[in-house]
């Protein structure tokens, strides 16, 4: 099982690569096609919608057919879209096969959690799925500096084949070791379109509340640290190199909360370990707003990572819980939950920052995630 873990985790780090890889190149793309940065950034829209709404479908497909055979074949089809995407002959063609991309990118990290809870109990399962999602993690820190630096070897075309090579890579090495269990797996037969699934698995409140919450978490959290990097231009005037290393550190929190998960838990406790997540997410949005020097903001998106993930593991965990009868399917409703908030929080902290600054929204958002966090301590029993 730790095999086949670190597999999907592998994958799921190349999954983050590829999302993230294409910021760097947009310069050289918008030169080679002849227009503009912002008509480039097409390309990090159709990928992120695609992969977020794709795993609606690949829940219910894990769930019928079993994770590993899914996340399998659906590797095939994320290497053949990176290699076409080294052979497009312009920026529209290249969205499109982006977007292609992305409808079968995001198995990995889905099923994966899926699997991992088909496998572990409920009680040992946080530590396993913390450890996890540093796939996932790494891939979306270190995605940027890959992308520029294949980039500047490479070309894009050569970054985009790069990426297919590991996609291939993984999925064959998935195929050889883990062929003999796809009949192991017991896939549940659901009849009906895999939409009214999701339909049926909303009548329970324990999957709307969750549902609920993992939007919620993500719009109040990804709300305000999407504008860290544009405060920190806006106040220090740094370069967007040195804006990238600092907002890096939100990765680095998350592995290093990985790496303490066990002892957190058992110091904490899951309603410990949200309130400390919220206080502290909190705290660290505060000082970042009125600290007079950037030095500190290293420290503090490195503790936002941290802050992040002790609370968002503990709805990770239950995401896997809600639904054990459908589990693939329910974490998909999580997941696009998750991506609905994201969006929707970044929208409304535009909407703030235009109105009130910076300053004032980014520290009420924060304040919103503190009371998110004692609000879960007394009520982590409906989720």
């Amino acid at each position: 099982m730790r095999e086949v873990i670190f597999l999907l985790a592998l994958a799921s780090a190349n999954g983050g690569i590829a999302l993230r890889a294409v910021e760097p190149m947009l310069p050289r793309l918008a030169s080679d096609f002849d227009t503009s940065v912002s008509h480039a950034a097409v390309i990090i829209s159709a990928y992120a919608v695609s992969y977020a709404f794709s795993q609606l479908v690949y829940g219910p497909l894990g769930d019928r057919f079993g994770k590993l055979r899914v996340v399998t074949l659906s590797l095939v089809g994320a290497a053949v879209g990176c290699f076409a995407c080294a052979l497009a002959p312009d920026i529209e063609a290249l969205a499109a096969l982006r977007l292609f991309t992305g409808l079968f990118a995001s198995t990995p990290v889905l099923l994966g959690m899926a699997y991992i809870a088909d496998r572990v109990p409920a009680a040992e399962r946080q530590p396993v799925i913390a450890r996890f999602i540093i796939g996932t993690i790494t891939g979306q820190a270190l995605g940027p500096a890959i992308g520029g630096a294949a980039t500047d070897l490479f070309g894009w075309r050569g970054t985009f084949e790069l990426i297919g090579a590991v996609y291939a890579v993984v999925c064959a090495i998935l195929l050889a070791r883990t062929r003999g269990q796809w009949a192991e797996e017991k896939p549940r037969v659901f009849r009906g379109h895999p939409f009214a699934i999701h339909l049926q698995l909303l009548r329970s409140s324990r999957v709307r509340h969750v549902v609920a919450v993992g939007f919620i978490e993500t719009f109040i959290f990804f709300g305000a640290f999407s504008f860290l990097g544009a405060y920190l231009k806006q106040r220090f005037d740094l370069s967007l190199t040195a804006i990238g290393a600092i907002l890096a550190g939100f990765g680095l929190g998350g592995v290093l909360y990985t790496l303490l998960v066990k002892r957190l838990l058992r110091g904490l406790g899951q309603r410990g370990l949200v309130v400390a997540g919220g206080a502290s997410a909190f705290a660290f949005y505060l000082t970042a707003m009125l600290t007079p020097q950037a030095g500190p903001f290293v420290a503090c998106t490195i503790g936002l990572g941290f802050s992040f993930y002790m609370l968002h593991n503990t709805v990770q965990v239950k995401a896997t819980e809600m639904a054990p009868e459908a589990r693939a399917t329910g974490l998909a409703l999580y997941s696009a939950g998750w991506a609905l908030g994201q969006s929707a929080g970044v929208a409304a902290m535009g909407l703030a920052v235009s109105v009130a600054g910076y300053r004032a929204p980014i520290i009420a958002f924060g304040a919103c995630y503190l009371l998110l966090g004692l609000w879960m301590r007394r009520n982590l029993q409906r989720l």
